[in-house]
């Protein structure tokens, strides 16, 4: 048996004979494959979800909070298996995979505290006698849209909260790694068998999956069944969820991508803004939506912090990020390569300077995987490749400005 098919089996997944196959960034190598979910098929799965909330919602809410906190539990044995899934599929270090399924944890002792403190306010009337009451009620099914960089956190986060509040789960993560996520319905069930066995009621289709591309993305988004939808992605694809949403009177929440910028002042202490820059812009490979990816600098440390930068970039340890020294693993798949190299195209075309890095890694790293360079750019202003967020390779590609 695989190393791969071996941690697959840890979580009683056999995903052999689907028609999407899922390859590991580090490597290439073919992970597993599993089904599709057909369009047809999301009105079956909203029905399910709605029948599934009705019953919930009449559980008392720190009962449900003794579910979530059996969910932690389960997350807690299973934490280093699911953290290294997590980054065998998606790519990032193992100490960000495992602390990712850390996040899990943390959200749901969160939420346990939070389902005996669904507090309303009581409300003076006019009208003696009498008094209101503000009452909290839960949505509704919700549906939950998650992006292959944080594969099973921001379902995690969102699926811990509406447990609590009294609401049903759909979740359609990436397409890109599907396999954390069906290991999660997998921790997610063995909950649910703790819980009845504790003598608790839940209804069966309290998570259901969606596992495909954009089709059925946007048949759940539109689908009326579903008065939340939570979507992690790029701005455009919020804009598009947003509006789809809004025009059927739903409401959205929306966790998207960033230009994130920082400022380094005359005051800063450059040592520690150079560690700060370091982990905000080459982690995950760049590819997080809160990723360092402009630096705007006064012109009397310019040149000192450059200095410093460029040593740095220099030494970071690129490799297979199941090594404990790894520092920088793989892009998510070519397309990313390609999108950081057409980035750096447009910098150079637009005055830019790549001061470090930039190039595809290829000494002591796996064969197959897109491993790159993290690129340090000193642009000349606030030129459009500066102004423009590029999720793949503008993680790793930032500016430095004169003030």
């Amino acid at each position: 048996m695989s190393a791969h098919a071996a941690l697959l089996k840890t979580f009683d997944l056999d995903e052999t004979t689907g028609q999407l196959e899922v390859h590991s960034p580090i490597d290439g190598d073919l992970i597993g494959s599993t089904a599709m979910t057909p369009v047809s098929e999301v009105d079956a799965i909203a029905a399910k979800a709605q029948a599934a909330f009705k019953e919930w919602r009449a559980v008392p809410a720190p009962v449900r909070g003794e579910f979530v906190r059996l969910l932690g539990e389960e997350l807690r044995v299973q934490k280093d298996a699911l953290g290294k899934l997590v980054t065998l599929e998606c790519g990032k270090i193992l100490s960000e995979g495992l602390g990712e399924v850390q996040e899990m944890i943390d959200i749901c002792d969160f939420a346990v505290g939070l389902s005996r403190q669904l507090y309303g306010l009581t409300i003076a009337s006019e009208r003696p006698g009498h008094h209101m009451r503000e009452m909290w009620q839960p949505l509704g099914p919700v549906g939950i849209i998650s992006a292959f960089n944080f594969p099973v956190a921001v379902w995690a986060w969102n699926a811990a909260l509406a447990l609590v509040c009294g609401n049903s789960l759909v979740w359609k993560p990436s397409e890109k790694t599907p396999l954390t996520a069906l290991a999660c319905e997998k921790i997610f069930k063995k909950a649910v068998e703790r819980f009845r066995q504790s003598g608790h009621k839940i209804p069966d289709n309290m998570l259901q999956m969606i596992i495909g591309g954009r089709d059925v993305g946007e048949a759940m988004t539109a689908h009326k069944a579903f008065p939340l939808i939570s979507a992690t992605g790029s701005t455009a694809m919020g804009r598009a969820v947003g509006e789809v949403v809004a025009k059927r009177m739903g409401r959205s929440l929306l966790e998207l991508g960033g230009n994130n910028a920082m400022v380094i002042a005359p005051s800063a202490d450059l040592d520690m803004a150079v560690r700060a820059i370091l982990f905000g812009a080459v982690g995950t490979a760049g590819q997080r939506c809160t990723t360092t990816r402009r630096l705007i600098v006064h012109k009397s440390i310019k040149a000192e912090l450059l200095e410093k930068l460029v040593k740095v970039y220099g030494q970071v340890r690129i490799g297979n990020p199941l090594e404990p020294s790894t520092l920088v693993g793989p892009l998510i798949d070519k397309a990313a390569f390609e999108g950081m190299e057409k980035a750096l195209e447009a910098a150079k075309a637009q005055g830019g300077k790549i001061l470090a890095g930039g190039g595809r890694a290829t000494d002591g790293v796996p064969d197959g995987g897109y491993y790159v360079k993290p690129a340090l750019v000193e642009m000349p202003g606030q030129t459009d490749i500066v102004k423009t967020r590029n999720l793949r390779p503008h993680s790793v590609c930032h500016g430095i400005y004169r003030s």
